[in-house]
């Protein structure tokens, strides 16, 4: 197993021992200079550091070495390594840990539960949720608010309003308020529900009015541990605003979750009535739309068809003299190719040309989500997509198997010899990338 310098500098690749080594002698000089963490303080800072560079498949093979070293795992170690596997969403890692953690008599706390159950939820497996509710109760651990809101957004991703609203029945009972946390919930479980789009969107809209009034579910907020973690509540929920929590620049108003969410939730919809709608609720309680609103409003027009009202927001913002920023750009760029219109396209090649000749540049996932939707133009010229794949090229972006293999399967279909360049590229970073994938490369979740 290696870590593929995972940790930096100058730290070897993880080698993986044979058998138990024998820890009543002294390490000698070949084990020294192959290890790459001795203690359990040292593990804790490469678990921290893949986990924040998002190599959680390697948290089971770290883990193994610790094993292997005789390198006995705390309570802290446990934390760690299951919070890595939240962030990656990797449920069943995260179980094995919670029973490794058990068998060697360290009982789970409320908190490691509240990021089990947000796993679940990352994973849309809420019967596990709901079986780890009961194994608490069991275990004489008392959930607290954060876990009832967890279990309420575990059971929301899988779109069970049933469950959803037994779990509010539950909290109200208790004499828990309903914070805007669980007002995301509600629109989130009804946005993954199957009830027809018209009928969700309107009730979104009246969730929102409703939560005017909400209030604390508990005294405290985040955690201590959640804090110092790095773990924030729109994280802990799986809420769509997780990712950009930190941004600055005006990104996230923090006040706003339960406009974010719905924002989000009529983009996914396509419900130009509903957005709009919102947008004149926002406006009369007096509050400005953040970046992450406006984002997701150029969603819904993009994605419903009118490229032009999309442009139109773009438009505004470029004009306000705020601070450029990228996923704008990659929005307008990724809503224009909806359809493959010769418009379309057009516009998309434009805004990427842009957006490069200010020095903005396309992330990882970004660039790779383009790159697979750029690739599904049956007609035209191919632009779009060959201009992601080079700007990847010059940023030295290793493109993702399905990515690749969709902008391959578009060079094909098109009469390009076989000995064209950017075939023979495509084809050798293809065949490179299903090698890597099929010999390995961490555990499959």
């Amino acid at each position: 197993m290696k870590l593929l310098r995972a940790i930096s500098g100058n730290h070897r690749a993880v080698i993986r021992a044979i058998g138990r080594r024998n820890f009543c002698a002294a390490p000698s000089e070949e084990y020294l200079k192959r290890n790459y963490a001795n203690n359990e303080a040292e593990y804790n800072t490469v678990i921290g550091s893949i986990t924040s560079q998002r190599r959680h498949y390697l948290l089971r093979d770290v883990y193994d070495d610790m094993m292997l070293d005789g390198v006995k795992p705390e309570r802290d170690t446990f934390h760690s390594l299951i919070i890595g596997t939240m962030k990656g969403s990797r449920m069943q890692d995260a179980f094995f840990f919670r029973d490794e953690m058990k068998s060697m008599g360290l009982i789970p706390d409320v908190a490691l539960y509240n990021y089990l159950i947000s796993t679940c939820g990352k994973c849309k497996n809420s019967d596990q949720a709901i079986w780890l509710l009961d194994e608490m109760k069991r275990s004489e651990v008392k959930p607290t608010g954060q876990t009832y809101i967890c279990l309420l957004h575990a059971c929301a991703a899988s779109g069970r309003l049933d469950r959803v609203y037994a779990i509010v029945r539950d909290m109200t009972s208790a004499g828990l308020g309903l914070n805007k946390f669980c007002y995301a919930g509600l629109i989130i479980a009804h946005k993954n529900s199957s009830a027809p789009a018209d009928d969700t969107a309107s009730k979104i809209v009246e969730l929102v009015d409703q939560s005017k009034g909400w209030s604390s579910v508990d005294k405290t907020n985040d955690t201590a541990e959640n804090v110092m973690m790095g773990i924030s509540e729109e994280e802990l929920y799986n809420l769509p605003t997780a990712e950009y929590i930190h941004r600055r620049g005006g990104f996230i108003a923090r006040p706003l979750t339960v406009f974010h969410v719905a924002f989000h939730a009529c983009a996914d919809l396509r419900s130009v009535q509903a957005t709009e709608r919102l947008l004149e609720m926002l406006e009369k309680e007096g509050r400005t739309p953040d970046v992450f609103i406006l984002v997701q409003v150029m969603r819904c027009y993009l994605h419903a068809g009118d490229i032009d009202r999309g442009l139109k927001i773009f438009e505004d913002y470029m004009s306000s003299n705020k601070p450029p920023m990228v996923e704008l750009y990659v929005t307008l760029a990724e809503g224009a190719m909806v359809g493959y219109t010769p418009k379309g396209m057009q516009l998309a090649q434009e805004t990427l040309v842009k957006m490069n000749g200010r020095g903005l540049f396309l992330s990882f996932k970004m660039a790779n989500d383009l790159l697979l939707a750029a690739s599904g133009e049956k007609t035209g010229g191919y632009t779009v997509a060959n201009l992601i794949w080079d700007m990847m090229q010059a940023r030295k972006l290793i493109p993702s198997l399905p990515a690749v293999d969709a902008y391959h399967a578009g060079l094909k279909e098109r009469e390009i010899p076989e000995n064209d360049p950017r075939l023979m590229l495509v084809s050798s970073t293809l065949n490179n990338l299903r090698l890597r994938v099929g010999t390995g490369g961490g555990r499959p979740n």
